[in-house]
């Protein structure tokens, strides 16, 4: 498996895992998640890959199919009023291919992920997950990750 810098040429194998995570919290959540989309369209896709504060890494088989990805954001709360002057990786997406699942491609990416935010100085790396999406949850508390905060609703 190799993991690398998402590219433009990625975009439609990204677009077909998009539509996995999506069906997850559909299925999950359909009073807050529509059906037959995708998170991001192609051109937002293609600017995103370009934004070095958003780095998408992706992880392949020695084919070349692509088995998983992180989409993550680098966050600083400099100058903040309350918060200290730290650096977060925030891992606003990771999934695995539905066909890769259980051969550790999640583990790799996290892994991955870990190893860049060490290496660029963040004192942390933080998500969100879905309690809907059970699997995803159990992952990452696996992968050591404990809460940090819990967000709340009341459906009106």
């Amino acid at each position: 498996m190799t993991i690398r810098n998402a590219q433009k040429s990625d975009i439609p194998a990204i677009l077909r895992l998009l539509g996995q995570v999506l069906m997850v919290h559909h299925n999950g959540r359909p009073d807050l998640f529509k059906a037959d989309c995708t998170k991001y369209t192609p051109e937002e896709l293609a600017a995103l890959l370009e934004d070095e504060a958003r780095p998408v890494f992706a992880a392949f088989d020695d084919a070349g199919t692509m088995l998983g990805y992180a989409f993550c954001i680098l966050q600083a709360h400099s100058g903040d009023n309350i918060l200290t002057d730290i650096r977060t990786l925030y891992i606003d997406d990771l999934c695995v291919d539905e066909a890769a699942r259980g051969q550790h491609v999640g583990t790799a990416l996290y892994e991955y992920v870990l190893d860049y935010a060490r290496a660029i100085g963040c004192y942390n790396v933080t998500l969100n997950v879905w309690t809907c999406n059970a699997s995803a949850m159990k992952f990452y508390e696996a992968m050591g990750m404990a809460p940090q905060k819990i967000g709340m609703e009341q459906i009106l």
